[in-house]
């Protein structure tokens, strides 16, 4: 490598890509899905409905030292973002030492690249977390392979139990562990003896950091369990094509298509090596077991484009195996597509719809829609929406309004249920909401949130009066999410 491409100045590419995205975290409006889990860092738990509850405890803890704003929200996230490439450069050291200390730094650059990285480290959603705590998994893993000792099976069980805390998808490359160690039993008897008590070791750490999430659920009804094994009864066999063909430009879109070219080459160079050399053969599990799932689902189910993020880690270390000749052009492309994203998600340039513009359908307008509803809102004693992410986000744009939320959902949090009077109701005309909660309901008309003349969203606005006699698991779905 010539000393334009040393590793010193990929080490400065990533310097720079982390300064870039930690001001970009600071100016972006937050999405609905990051206002509704800044709502959960409000209200503690072992768990959520949506998931478990590690990504709360990033914000509450980004809130405490950047303050209730983006920048706080995210901060834990963008700092995590950064720190996978600490972890991603030493499990090549350990799992595959002869790629060397180049090709750490290559798949540190790699995974930095992909426009997944450029999205989850300028947001904060579970994703985030669970890759976080899955390269560390990674990392202790190497230190195994590489002979380290019993003390690194502790490292790695309480990496996989964190990784379940902070997404269920976390538990697929565990499988893919399990599914290595059976292997190894079989091919290295004696080594696989002499893992036992590290073994067991890690075993019951990462079930006492699973435990709370199983209680919340236990007390609960198996809500959150409920709700993500649902998703395996919609199933349409007759859509397989379509979902195959979804996850996989959406997973070519989020690797962007130069570094998957790295990606799956590094695969195939893996695969090759497996069966002689078991920090190939772990990286391999770790990868296809959760892709063979994946693929498994789509082929009756849509699989969501970020879901496959939890083998990005993995992707990246089996990389670092391949020839650099072309890298350098991959990443290039990577960081550009990030760069465009960026710039569009602040500018808006490109007259693009709410269909393609994510940044403009989700973040865009809310703060110019508070101001419009608060000219409706009068003395009203509330202001509600019909959906958790439109409540979550007037919750943080009217700090001085009694902003409720109204849906079945809200009765899991620990929040005040003490909601009454007369106020408005925020709707998207394309949801319902349960209208016998209400004496009266009167339209006032619908309103436009949107970012230069480009609308992202309508919504009906309607002056509303609580029953007084609501059914308790009415009362119980209408919540208090902030107050003056």
């Amino acid at each position: 490598m010539t000393a334009r491409y040393s590793p010193r100045w990929w080490l400065y590419l990533l310097v720079l890509l982390a300064g870039v995205r930690l001001a970009v975290a600071g100016i972006l409006p937050l999405s609905p899905d990051e206002a509704y889990y800044r709502l959960w860092a409000f209200a503690p738990a072992a768990g959520y409905l949506d998931h478990p509850p590690m990504v709360a405890g990033w914000i509450w803890l980004g809130m405490k030292l950047g303050g209730d704003d983006a920048l706080g929200v995210r901060l834990v996230g963008v700092l995590a973002g950064a720190g996978v490439s600490a972890f991603v450069f030493r499990a090549v050291r350990d799992l595959l030492p002869d790629a060397g200390r180049a090709g750490g730094i290559r798949a540190c650059v790699m995974l930095q690249a992909t426009l997944a990285l450029a999205i989850q480290s300028v947001v904060i959603t579970p994703d985030m977390p669970v890759m976080f705590f899955l390269s560390v998994l990674l990392w202790a893993m190497g230190r195994v392979v590489a002979g380290g000792g019993a003390r690194w099976w502790l490292v790695a069980g309480g990496a996989a139990g964190l990784a379940c805390d902070s997404k269920y998808t976390g538990v697929l490359p565990v499988a893919g562990i399990a599914l290595w160690l059976a292997m190894q039993a079989v091919n290295r008897r004696a080594w696989a003896l002499r893992q036992v008590p590290g073994l067991v070791g890690a075993t019951v750490l990462s079930a006492l950091c699973v435990a709370p999430v199983i209680w919340w659920n236990a007390r609960h009804g198996w809500a959150s369990f409920v709700r993500q094994g649902g998703r395996t009864a919609d199933w349409h066999p007759g859509r397989a094509l379509q979902f195959l063909t979804e996850l996989v430009t959406g997973q070519l879109g989020l690797m962007t298509p130069g570094i998957a070219a790295f990606f799956i080459w590094g695969q195939v160079v893996l695969l090759r090596r497996a069966r002689r050399d078991a920090g190939a053969a772990l990286l391999s599990c770790m990868t296809l077991l959760p892709a063979c799932v994946f693929v498994q689902h789509a082929t009756g189910d849509r699989v969501q484009a970020n879901w496959p993020v939890v083998i990005y880690p993995m992707l990246a270390v089996g990389a670092a195996t391949v020839a650099w000749r072309w890298g350098r052009w991959a990443v290039g492309g990577g960081v550009v597509i990030g760069t465009l994203v960026y710039m569009q998600a602040l500018s808006g340039l490109l007259p693009l719809s709410a269909h393609t513009d994510v940044a403009l359908r989700q973040m865009a307008g809310w703060r110019d829609l508070a101001v419009r509803i608060e000219d409706h809102a009068g003395q009203a004693d509330f202001i509600a929406a019909c959906d958790y992410g439109t409540a979550a986000e007037l919750a943080r744009v009217l700090p001085g309004r009694v902003v409720v939320g109204m849906e079945p959902r809200w009765a899991l949090f620990n929040l005040p249920h003490n909601v009454s009077g007369s106020g408005i109701m925020v709707c998207n005309p394309r949801r319902g909401f349960e209208r016998d909660v209400f004496t009266s309901i009167h339209p006032l008309g619908t309103l436009a949130r949107g970012r230069r003349g480009r609308v992202a969203e309508r919504v009906d606005l309607y002056r509303v009066t609580l029953r007084a006699d609501l059914l308790p698991a009415q009362r119980d779905s209408i919540v208090r999410l902030s107050a003056p």
